[in-house]
């Protein structure tokens, strides 16, 4: 941990097949999910007491600041799993852990990578500024020719 970013290493979410059920027509986060999301909110919030005054102080930060959010994904086979399936629950899981909403994540990257003995999430939760686009970018976009 640093004043900026947070590390976790996490345990696989589960394949998206396991999280969701049809209850009565609606999808619903399952048992699976549920259990999964709170497995992490306990994980999330000890890690951050074990840095008690850093902890305390990246949380708060957090709650003021854009977060970017970088996760690897280390699959027992590469093939069997999609980069996109875990990442999800992954982020709600650990904002709803520190109490924030996803929607402060302006920025998102995903790795998928192999290991056969260890399979895991590696995160990193890291506090951003949104980029604004310079004049010269905002000026350089093509005009189209009005449809007749």
């Amino acid at each position: 941990m640093t004043k900026n970013t947070l590390f976790l290493t996490l345990p696989l979410p589960p394949s998206i097949n396991k999280q969701y059920a049809t209850v009565n027509g609606r999808r619903v986060l399952s048992a699976t999910g549920r259990c999964y999301k709170q497995t992490i909110g306990q994980f999330v919030m000890t890690t951050l007491a074990a840095h008690s005054s850093q902890g305390r102080a990246f949380l708060h930060a957090a709650h003021d600041h854009y977060l970017s959010l970088t996760i690897h994904f280390y699959f027992s086979t590469l093939l069997r799993r999609d980069l996109d399936g875990g990442l999800k629950i992954a982020q709600d899981a650990l904002c709803e852990a520190m109490r924030l909403n996803d929607n402060r994540i302006l920025e998102l990257h995903l790795y998928k990578s192999f290991d056969r003995d260890h399979p895991r999430l590696e995160c990193a939760l890291t506090l951003t500024t949104p980029h604004r686009p310079s004049r010269r970018t905002r000026s350089a976009a093509p005009v189209s020719p009005p449809l007749r």
